[in-house]
């Protein structure tokens, strides 16, 4: 049986975010030493293993429960794990076309700037100016 600090220590998980994972039912509540400590088994070190890997590549917690539900259910189609990653793949994209465009606009105003004063420096002057702002609409956000 392994203990709350070792499955942390395992998988790069704080101990905290374990216990807020059982309290959210990513993660079954664990079997318990007569002292009341938390014990876990192999199968539960997989599953936060899982979950961990899978908010490295950005899965909300609701996508998570998706995929893990399937995953308990092997017989059930992959096409909703498919389905779910294709969502994940899509918001990956969009941020990196913001990101994209934020690249852009930082590089504007760093070759417009001529490296005098302050008073004239042209990153100053477009951050002061909210005409130029980029908007939610744009997809860059306030």
């Amino acid at each position: 049986m392994l203990t709350i600090g070792y499955l942390a220590k395992k998988t790069g998980t704080k101990v905290q975010t374990i216990r807020y994972y059982e309290q959210i039912g990513l993660m079954p509540e664990p079997g318990r030493t007569d002292g009341g400590q938390r014990r876990y088994g192999n199968a539960e070190l997989d599953r936060l293993s899982f979950i961990r890997h899978a908010r490295q590549l950005g899965f909300s917690l609701d996508a998570i429960r998706e995929l893990l539900d399937l995953s308990d259910h092997p017989a059930r189609s992959c096409e909703e794990a498919d389905a779910i990653a294709r969502r994940q793949l899509k918001q990956v994209e969009q941020r990196m076309a913001r990101l994209e465009v934020l690249r852009l606009e930082l590089e504007r105003m760093i070759e417009e700037c001529s490296g005098g004063r302050a008073a004239d420096c042209r990153v100053l002057e477009v951050l002061r100016d909210h005409s130029e702002c980029l908007t939610d609409h744009e997809g860059i956000g306030t």
